[in-house]
Protein backbone atom coordinates (compact mmCIF):
# COMPACT_ATOMS: atom_id res chain seq x y z
CA UNK A 1 0.00 0.00 0.00
CA UNK A 2 1.51 3.46 -1.06
CA UNK A 3 0.52 6.77 0.65
CA UNK A 4 1.49 10.16 0.16
CA UNK A 5 3.53 11.21 3.15
CA UNK A 6 1.40 14.08 5.46
CA UNK A 7 1.07 15.13 8.85
CA UNK A 8 -2.38 13.90 8.73
CA UNK A 9 -1.12 10.14 8.52
CA UNK A 10 0.75 10.46 12.08
CA UNK A 11 0.32 14.28 13.99
CA UNK A 12 -1.45 11.86 16.91
CA UNK A 13 1.65 9.76 16.97
CA UNK A 14 3.83 13.01 17.80
CA UNK A 15 5.70 12.79 21.31
CA UNK A 16 4.82 15.98 23.32
CA UNK A 17 6.34 15.82 26.73
CA UNK A 18 3.67 15.82 30.22
CA UNK A 19 3.77 17.92 32.74
CA UNK A 20 5.68 15.68 34.83
CA UNK A 21 8.57 14.47 31.88
CA UNK A 22 12.27 14.32 32.44
CA UNK A 23 14.87 13.93 30.52
CA UNK A 24 15.27 10.35 30.45
CA UNK A 25 11.49 9.72 29.92
CA UNK A 26 12.15 11.78 26.62
CA UNK A 27 14.55 9.30 25.58
CA UNK A 28 18.39 8.62 25.12
CA UNK A 29 20.11 8.69 22.04
CA UNK A 30 23.59 7.98 20.73
CA UNK A 31 25.60 8.92 17.67
CA UNK A 32 28.44 7.96 16.72
CA UNK A 33 31.08 9.93 15.83
CA UNK A 34 33.97 9.70 13.14
CA UNK A 35 37.91 10.57 13.72
CA UNK A 36 38.92 13.23 15.05
CA UNK A 37 38.73 15.04 11.52
CA UNK A 38 35.63 13.82 10.76
CA UNK A 39 33.40 14.93 13.75
CA UNK A 40 30.89 17.32 11.67
CA UNK A 41 28.30 15.10 10.76
CA UNK A 42 28.13 13.56 14.09
CA UNK A 43 27.38 17.01 15.74
CA UNK A 44 24.75 17.83 13.27
CA UNK A 45 22.65 14.25 13.67
CA UNK A 46 23.19 14.90 17.45
CA UNK A 47 21.74 18.28 17.93
CA UNK A 48 18.83 17.21 15.47
CA UNK A 49 18.39 14.63 17.87
CA UNK A 50 17.99 16.78 20.53
CA UNK A 51 15.73 19.59 18.46
CA UNK A 52 12.98 16.93 17.88
CA UNK A 53 12.53 16.14 21.80
CA UNK A 54 15.02 13.49 22.67
CA UNK A 55 15.74 13.96 26.25
CA UNK A 56 19.46 13.16 26.43
CA UNK A 57 22.16 12.88 23.65
CA UNK A 58 25.19 11.33 23.58
CA UNK A 59 28.01 11.06 21.02
CA UNK A 60 30.41 8.56 21.14
CA UNK A 61 33.58 9.01 19.65
CA UNK A 62 37.44 7.20 19.58
CA UNK A 63 39.72 9.01 21.91
CA UNK A 64 41.41 11.04 19.94
CA UNK A 65 38.09 13.02 18.75
CA UNK A 66 37.49 13.71 22.22
CA UNK A 67 38.83 17.07 22.39
CA UNK A 68 37.98 18.13 19.36
CA UNK A 69 34.00 17.23 20.51
CA UNK A 70 34.60 18.42 23.96
CA UNK A 71 35.08 22.12 22.50
CA UNK A 72 32.03 22.12 20.42
CA UNK A 73 29.05 20.15 22.01
CA UNK A 74 27.02 22.08 25.44
CA UNK A 75 24.22 20.08 25.93
CA UNK A 76 25.43 17.17 24.35
CA UNK A 77 27.00 14.51 26.15
CA UNK A 78 30.27 12.98 25.23
CA UNK A 79 32.00 9.15 25.93
CA UNK A 80 34.97 7.87 23.97
CA UNK A 81 35.42 4.26 23.45
CA UNK A 82 38.45 2.41 22.42
CA UNK A 83 37.01 -0.60 20.34
CA UNK A 84 33.41 -2.16 18.79
CA UNK A 85 33.00 -3.98 22.68
CA UNK A 86 33.54 -0.48 24.65
CA UNK A 87 31.24 1.31 22.36
CA UNK A 88 28.70 -1.50 22.71
CA UNK A 89 28.90 -1.20 26.62
CA UNK A 90 29.08 2.62 26.92
CA UNK A 91 25.82 2.94 24.47
CA UNK A 92 23.93 0.42 26.27
CA UNK A 93 21.31 2.24 27.83
CA UNK A 94 20.62 4.14 24.61
CA UNK A 95 17.16 3.54 23.04
CA UNK A 96 18.40 4.27 19.76
CA UNK A 97 21.53 4.71 17.97
CA UNK A 98 22.94 6.72 15.03
CA UNK A 99 25.72 5.47 13.08
CA UNK A 100 27.29 5.81 9.74
CA UNK A 101 27.81 9.77 9.31
CA UNK A 102 31.59 10.33 8.52
CA UNK A 103 32.38 7.07 10.42
CA UNK A 104 34.65 5.69 7.99
CA UNK A 105 34.61 2.77 5.49
CA UNK A 106 36.86 0.93 7.82
CA UNK A 107 36.63 -2.37 9.23
CA UNK A 108 36.42 -0.45 12.73
CA UNK A 109 32.86 0.63 11.45
CA UNK A 110 31.53 -2.57 10.35
CA UNK A 111 32.49 -3.92 13.83
CA UNK A 112 30.18 -0.98 15.51
CA UNK A 113 27.81 -2.17 13.82
CA UNK A 114 28.26 -5.83 14.60
CA UNK A 115 28.45 -4.94 18.49
CA UNK A 116 25.48 -2.16 18.08
CA UNK A 117 23.32 -4.85 16.75
CA UNK A 118 23.56 -7.37 19.84
CA UNK A 119 22.01 -4.56 22.02
CA UNK A 120 18.18 -3.64 22.80
CA UNK A 121 18.94 0.11 21.18
CA UNK A 122 17.16 0.27 17.69
CA UNK A 123 19.57 1.23 14.95
CA UNK A 124 19.51 3.91 12.39
CA UNK A 125 22.22 2.98 9.68
CA UNK A 126 23.63 5.70 7.39
CA UNK A 127 26.48 6.66 5.01
CA UNK A 128 29.44 4.81 5.88
CA UNK A 129 27.43 2.24 7.95
CA UNK A 130 25.88 0.88 4.78
CA UNK A 131 28.75 0.87 2.76
CA UNK A 132 31.19 -1.15 4.64
CA UNK A 133 28.36 -4.08 3.94
CA UNK A 134 28.51 -3.93 0.30
CA UNK A 135 30.68 -6.58 -0.12
CA UNK A 136 28.17 -8.48 1.79
CA UNK A 137 24.89 -6.92 2.28
CA UNK A 138 23.27 -10.09 3.52
CA UNK A 139 25.64 -10.23 6.45
CA UNK A 140 24.32 -6.69 7.93
CA UNK A 141 20.54 -7.86 7.08
CA UNK A 142 20.60 -10.60 8.93
CA UNK A 143 21.23 -8.12 11.88
CA UNK A 144 17.94 -6.16 11.08
CA UNK A 145 14.64 -6.00 12.58
CA UNK A 146 11.75 -4.01 11.94
CA UNK A 147 12.41 -1.18 14.38
CA UNK A 148 15.72 -0.53 12.31
CA UNK A 149 16.21 1.78 9.71
CA UNK A 150 18.60 2.28 6.60
CA UNK A 151 18.76 5.61 5.21
CA UNK A 152 20.42 5.32 1.96
CA UNK A 153 20.63 8.10 -0.81
CA UNK A 154 20.96 6.06 -4.58
CA UNK A 155 24.38 5.79 -4.60
CA UNK A 156 24.19 4.08 -1.32
CA UNK A 157 21.04 1.63 -2.25
CA UNK A 158 22.98 0.72 -4.97
CA UNK A 159 25.58 -1.14 -3.29
CA UNK A 160 23.27 -2.70 -1.28
CA UNK A 161 20.24 -3.88 -3.27
CA UNK A 162 22.53 -3.91 -7.10
CA UNK A 163 19.64 -5.63 -8.95
CA UNK A 164 16.34 -3.64 -7.57
CA UNK A 165 16.90 0.27 -9.01
CA UNK A 166 15.94 -0.87 -12.64
CA UNK A 167 12.36 -1.83 -11.37
CA UNK A 168 11.71 1.74 -10.63
CA UNK A 169 12.25 3.15 -7.36
CA UNK A 170 8.84 2.71 -5.62
CA UNK A 171 9.08 -1.19 -5.97
CA UNK A 172 12.48 -0.79 -5.41
CA UNK A 173 12.25 0.28 -1.88
CA UNK A 174 9.56 -1.88 -0.79
CA UNK A 175 11.38 -5.01 -2.31
CA UNK A 176 14.69 -3.78 -0.26
CA UNK A 177 12.56 -3.24 3.08
CA UNK A 178 11.46 -7.22 2.63
CA UNK A 179 14.54 -7.49 2.17
CA UNK A 180 16.69 -6.29 4.78
CA UNK A 181 13.65 -6.94 7.25
CA UNK A 182 13.63 -3.05 8.27
CA UNK A 183 12.61 0.17 7.46
CA UNK A 184 14.71 1.78 4.62
CA UNK A 185 14.32 5.75 3.22
CA UNK A 186 15.30 5.97 -0.04
CA UNK A 187 16.41 9.57 0.06
CA UNK A 188 15.73 11.63 -3.36
CA UNK A 189 13.61 14.47 -4.78
CA UNK A 190 10.60 12.24 -3.71
CA UNK A 191 11.87 10.07 -0.73
CA UNK A 192 10.53 7.19 -0.29
CA UNK A 193 9.78 5.10 2.91
CA UNK A 194 9.23 1.54 2.82
CA UNK A 195 8.69 -1.20 6.02
CA UNK A 196 8.87 -4.51 5.52
CA UNK A 197 5.20 -5.34 5.65
CA UNK A 198 5.00 -3.82 2.24
CA UNK A 199 3.37 0.06 3.42
CA UNK A 200 5.29 2.67 2.13
CA UNK A 201 5.06 6.51 1.57
CA UNK A 202 5.99 8.55 -0.60
CA UNK A 203 7.42 11.98 0.57
CA UNK A 204 5.85 14.78 -1.54
CA UNK A 205 7.15 17.91 -0.34
CA UNK A 206 11.08 17.52 -0.88
CA UNK A 207 12.80 20.77 -1.28
CA UNK A 208 15.86 21.64 -3.43
CA UNK A 209 18.07 23.44 -0.85
CA UNK A 210 18.66 20.15 0.75
CA UNK A 211 20.73 19.26 -2.09
CA UNK A 212 24.02 20.23 0.04
CA UNK A 213 26.23 18.76 2.44
CA UNK A 214 25.44 17.42 6.16
CA UNK A 215 21.76 17.36 5.54
CA UNK A 216 21.15 13.43 5.15
CA UNK A 217 23.50 13.69 8.80
CA UNK A 218 20.30 15.77 10.14
CA UNK A 219 17.47 13.64 8.65
CA UNK A 220 19.64 10.10 10.16
CA UNK A 221 19.62 12.73 13.83
CA UNK A 222 15.51 13.28 13.25
CA UNK A 223 14.86 9.93 12.96
CA UNK A 224 17.07 8.82 15.68
CA UNK A 225 15.54 11.21 18.19
CA UNK A 226 11.85 10.30 17.36
CA UNK A 227 12.70 6.37 17.96
CA UNK A 228 14.65 6.82 20.96
CA UNK A 229 11.34 8.41 22.55
CA UNK A 230 9.49 4.97 21.37
CA UNK A 231 7.95 5.87 17.95
CA UNK A 232 7.65 3.13 15.84
CA UNK A 233 10.55 3.54 13.37
CA UNK A 234 8.37 3.51 10.26
CA UNK A 235 6.60 6.65 11.64
CA UNK A 236 9.24 8.00 13.33
CA UNK A 237 11.38 7.90 9.46
CA UNK A 238 7.77 9.64 8.30
CA UNK A 239 7.92 12.26 10.67
CA UNK A 240 11.37 13.07 10.37
CA UNK A 241 11.54 12.95 6.23
CA UNK A 242 8.32 15.35 6.35
CA UNK A 243 9.74 18.10 8.82
CA UNK A 244 13.64 18.07 7.35
CA UNK A 245 11.89 19.19 3.96
CA UNK A 246 9.57 21.24 5.43
CA UNK A 247 12.45 22.91 7.45
CA UNK A 248 14.12 23.09 4.18
CA UNK A 249 11.62 24.69 2.24
CA UNK A 250 10.98 27.83 5.38
CA UNK A 251 14.32 28.88 5.09
CA UNK A 252 14.98 28.41 1.20
CA UNK A 253 18.19 29.93 -0.66
CA UNK A 254 20.99 29.86 1.56
CA UNK A 255 20.55 27.03 3.68
CA UNK A 256 23.17 24.45 5.22
CA UNK A 257 22.93 21.77 6.94
CA UNK A 258 23.95 23.78 10.43
CA UNK A 259 20.81 25.74 9.47
CA UNK A 260 18.63 22.62 10.03
CA UNK A 261 17.95 21.29 13.77
CA UNK A 262 17.41 24.62 14.49
CA UNK A 263 14.24 25.46 11.91
CA UNK A 264 12.99 21.85 13.85
CA UNK A 265 10.68 24.15 16.67
CA UNK A 266 9.31 25.91 14.52
CA UNK A 267 8.02 23.24 12.89
CA UNK A 268 6.97 21.18 15.75
CA UNK A 269 5.03 24.37 16.77
CA UNK A 270 3.40 24.14 13.61
CA UNK A 271 2.00 20.57 14.20
CA UNK A 272 0.93 20.89 17.87
CA UNK A 273 -2.76 20.25 18.65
Amino acid sequence: MTDINHPDLWRDRIPWPGADSHKHARGRLGVVSGDACHTGAARLAARAGLRIGAGLVKVFCPPEAAPVLAVALEAVMLSPFRDAADLARVAEPMGAVVIGPAAGVTEATRDNVLALATLEARLVLDADALTVFADAPDALFDLLGPQDVLTPHEGEFQRLFPDLLTAGRETAAAEAAQRAGCVVVLKGSRTLIAAPDGRVRVNANGCPWLATAGTGDVLAGLIGGLMAQGIDAFEAASMAVWMHAHAAGRFGPGLIAEDLPDLIPAVLRDLQP
